[in-house]
């Protein structure tokens, strides 16, 4: 990217996003303008792709709504987006989930969740001194 350009949309980067990948299941607070009000509206799903990078960096997600497959494409950098949960964490295979679209019901939603095992880290050191 050009120098001038990243120095231009610097200040626009937000900083206090969480570290979020594909296969997260996420919970994304949108600002909605209706007439002269505004209220946050939330839309959870599993993040299926990013893309970009810088100012232009977005993320889709992915959710099932009475049975009908629903994505929404973020700009991670937006002012309309108040806040990004994790809900849950995966160990994702790929870079893009797109294979979740050819399926239906919990397969649909189905991605490997990381589990917590608190001996990884010492039966790893272990096998490393030895």
């Amino acid at each position: 990217m050009n120098p001038i350009i990243k120095e231009i949309t610097a200040h626009q980067i937000k900083g206090n996003l969480p570290p979020f990948k594909v296969g997260d299941g996420v919970r994304v607070h949108t600002k909605v303008r209706e007439g002269d009000k505004e209220r946050i509206q939330i839309f959870a799903g599993i993040v299926i792709a990013r893309k970009g990078h810088g100012i232009h960096e977005t993320f889709t997600v992915r959710r099932i709504s009475y049975g009908e497959g629903v994505e929404r494409v973020f700009p991670v950098n937006s002012p309309n987006i108040e806040k990004i949960e994790i809900e849950r964490e995966s160990i994702p295979m790929r870079a893009r989930l797109y294979y979740l679209r050819d399926r239906e019901g919990k397969a649909a939603m189905a991605v490997r969740a990381k589990r917590y095992d608190p001996n990884a880290k010492k039966s790893a050191v272990a096998t490393a001194e030895s």
